[in-house]
């Protein structure tokens, strides 16, 4: 599946073969975060939760990816919740740029997509922030987690949902249903 890893295998084999650097050299460079992307994708779609689905939409642009989770416990069981991956050119040095494309009603995630999860902080203040030790994996698992055990009402993105839960957990629930019906099936 991974057109991008055929490119660099050719690509090692033409170095040894060649005596000089010609034009076409800049066609052939690979960048950094693209090597690292094709060991980190191999180990993600090996260990990927049973809940998540990954997608690229173009195989030769693995810095570019849909993941799609569905829970199966808990508020959002039942709903399909699609999240965009952009990975940028200083990748690992940076986190990769993710957005929810389902609108969802949950204390760490806004309606517009914008998304509360330590580890896609390039500066965090409890100190798991983004670290070059971080993978895609990891990111697939916290945001797989944002359902289930990272569900954090104490420390909302989305202050609104949180203070719907304290007031009224049944209401929230009916909320959160309500959404998963008209906008995560």
């Amino acid at each position: 599946m991974l057109t991008l890893a055929s490119k660099l295998k050719r690509d090692d084999g033409l170095k040894g073969s060649r005596t000089s650097a010609t034009a076409s050299d800049s066609t052939r460079r690979v960048s950094v975060r693209d090597r690292l992307l094709v060991k980190e994708v191999a180990e993600l779609e090996a260990n990927l939760p049973c809940t998540c689905k990954v997608h690229f939409p173009d195989p030769n642009k693995l810095h570019c990816f849909q993941l799609t989770v569905s829970p199966d416990e808990g508020y959002y069981q039942g709903g399909k919740f699609q999240f965009e991956t952009e990975v940028p050119d200083a990748y690992n040095m940076v986190p990769p740029k993710v957005r929810c494309l389902t609108r969802i009603w949950h204390p760490n995630i806004t309606e517009t997509g914008e998304i509360c999860l330590s580890l896609l902080r390039e500066h965090s203040i409890d100190g798991t922030g983004w670290a070059p030790t971080r993978t895609l994996k990891d990111v697939v698992w916290g945001l797989n987690s944002l359902f289930t055990d990272l569900l954090n009402f104490d420390d909302p993105l989305n202050i609104e949902a949180a203070e719907h839960h304290l007031r009224d957990k049944e209401d929230f629930r009916n909320k959160v249903e309500d959404y998963i019906k008209r906008y995560a099936r």
